[in-house]
């Protein structure tokens, strides 16, 4: 059985074999293994560390998530089947590939540029609900300022003409104020319409 291994890079490689007729009707297992140091005599089908099951009308297979820099043994069989040394190779991995590498920079910038940015955007909803809070709040205390206001003012008002008038009559009411009934009676009848005045 006749299989390459090519397109090597540090993290895949293309594995190529001949389709068999006994595996028409079945499937192939792609075996591989890192840091290989024995003989595929010795190495049964369970010890590798990854298996991959490709159908049988397929006569190549992708190997990916390899580590740079590493030995590896690779299988090909039917039906699961143990390999023979005619059914495997033994590949080096290359150096990190750089684009790879770029990649895996760029989305680890990108997960932090979003993780930043959603952040921010909490923060800004929440100085957004407090700013908004407090405008509404200063807006419902301001007309309570403004009624308080008017009803001092009004109170001062009522009580500055009040003094005006009392200060215009008091002379009329001493002049009124007398041991005498009679005048007496007019006293009373000059605060009488004097509070009726300011009542009006």
């Amino acid at each position: 059985m006749g299989i390459t291994v090519q397109n090597i890079t540090g993290n895949t490689a293309v594995v190529i074999w001949p389709q068999l007729a006994s595996c028409a009707d079945s499937f192939y297992s792609v075996m591989y293994h890192p840091n290989w140091r024995s003989t595929p005599a010795s190495y049964s089908r369970k010890s590798f560390q990854k298996e991959e099951r490709v159908p049988a009308s397929r006569s190549s297979f992708v190997v990916e998530n390899l580590t740079p820099l590493t030995t590896y043994i690779l299988c090909v069989t039917c039906q699961s089947a143990n390999p023979s040394s005619d059914q495997c190779r033994v590949f080096n991995t290359l150096q990190r590939d750089p684009a790879s590498s770029g990649t895996a920079k760029k989305e680890l910038a990108l997960g932090i540029w979003l993780a930043s940015s959603l952040l921010l955007l909490v923060i800004a909803a929440v100085l957004l609900y407090g700013c908004l809070h407090l405008l509404c709040r200063r807006r419902r205390e301001r007309p309570r300022g403004r009624a308080r206001a008017q009803g001092e003012n009004f109170t001062a008002g009522n009580g500055g003409f009040a003094a005006t008038v009392f200060g215009q009559h008091l002379p009329q009411l001493e002049r009124d104020l007398s041991p005498h009934p009679a005048r007496n009676a007019g006293a009373d009848l000059s605060l009488m319409r004097l509070f009726s005045s300011q009542d009006r």
